[in-house]
């Protein structure tokens, strides 16, 4: 009997947390796609704690997104912080953005990036913000709706508090499902990997999500993890990532 018989199957977004060069871009996709990974995420801006910390490729790194999609037929998508964001990835043909935890803390950026996408069609995914504060997050949602953007879906990537331990950010699973139980029509995906902070702590993060209903994982994979040039201990390579669906008994839909 076929050993994928009696599997439940899982939606999964996967991709490096940073653009870093072409060949880093394609061998992870490549590996990521081998799983049947459909949606390639990678961040080309990064809003980064310190200043001189790698801030992203920035625009540099769209030809490599637009080349995944043309080669390899995955969709792709990137995060947008600022309007002119969005305009560079409508420019290139991503399929989609996601807007991070410390934009979404902000809303005045987010009804900026709102107008910016407004009658686009494109399909903006949204993190919940650093802080934990649940109608912060439902405000970012509505400044997108009230906008027009039809196609929306929640990441919970976790948030920051004074103790996390053991995780990067303290899950606040209770605060995850008040939110969702606002808006129980929009899909919402867990981000294990920020939540974690380490990559040896995923399972029990993915397996808890799982057992919550969220729709899906959105969890970061690179080609080569120790030489990352952000997150580096958080992410996987698509091996690892296929042995840990395997461990959970699923398979990506």
């Amino acid at each position: 009997m076929s050993e994928c018989v009696g599997k439940k199957k899982i939606s999964l977004v996967a991709g490096p947390c940073s653009a870093e060069n072409r060949s880093q871009m394609l061998d992870t996709a490549r590996g990521l796609k081998a799983l049947g990974v459909q949606v390639f995420r990678a961040g080309l801006w990064k809003p980064r704690s310190r200043w001189g910390n790698f801030e992203g490729v920035g625009e540099k790194g769209l030809p490599w997104m637009a080349e995944i999609r043309q080669e390899l037929g995955l969709k792709v998508m990137t995060e947008v912080a600022l309007p002119r964001h969005v305009e560079a990835v409508l420019r290139s043909g991503v399929d989609m953005v996601w807007i991070g935890a410390r934009t979404s803390a902000n809303p005045f950026m987010v009804s900026e990036l709102a107008e910016a996408l407004k009658g686009t069609g494109m399909t903006v995914w949204i993190k919940n913000p650093i802080c934990p504060d649940v109608p912060l997050w439902i405000g970012a949602i509505e400044r997108l709706l009230n906008a027009g953007i039809r196609d929306v879906r929640v990441i919970h990537r976790g948030f920051c508090v004074v103790d996390s331990t053991p995780y990067r950010n303290a899950p606040l699973w209770e605060l995850a499902e008040q939110f969702r139980s606002h808006f129980p029509a929009l899909a919402c995906y867990c981000d294990p990997s920020h939540i974690a902070g380490k990559r040896e702590l995923l399972l029990p993060i993915c397996e808890k999500a799982l057992s919550l209903h969220f729709d899906g994982l959105f969890v970061e994979s690179h080609n080569c993890p120790e030489v990352a040039l952000s997150d580096s201990a958080q992410q996987v390579t698509p091996t690892d990532l296929g042995l840990l669906l395997n461990r959970m008994g699923v398979l990506i839909e």
